[in-house]
């Protein structure tokens, strides 16, 4: 299977918080039918997502979002990123 016939789905990321003092970035992420809260601590590395439903099908994509923007994202601010994989 070539990579343009791979699934693909659009995940939509809201940032609600953001405190660098504390090393925190606070959102919510959904992709189709999936909702979660996700609190990432990065200067521990710690991605927490909630609820459990799906996590596992977000938690990779959204981290490797996360770490790839992280100085870009702002409170209020609405993002995407594309996961081969559909859920």
């Amino acid at each position: 299977m070539t990579a343009n016939r791979l699934p693909r789905t659009t995940a939509y990321v809201r940032i609600t918080h953001q405190s660098w003092s504390q090393g925190r970035i606070e959102g919510e992420v959904r992709a189709n039918d999936y909702e979660w809260q996700f609190q990432w601590r990065f200067r521990q590395g710690q991605l927490k997502v909630e609820p459990s439903l799906g996590r596992a099908l977000i938690r990779e994509p959204l981290s490797r979002f996360l770490e790839q923007f992280d100085y870009q994202l702002e409170p209020g601010g609405d993002y995407s990123f594309t996961i081969r994989a559909k859920l």
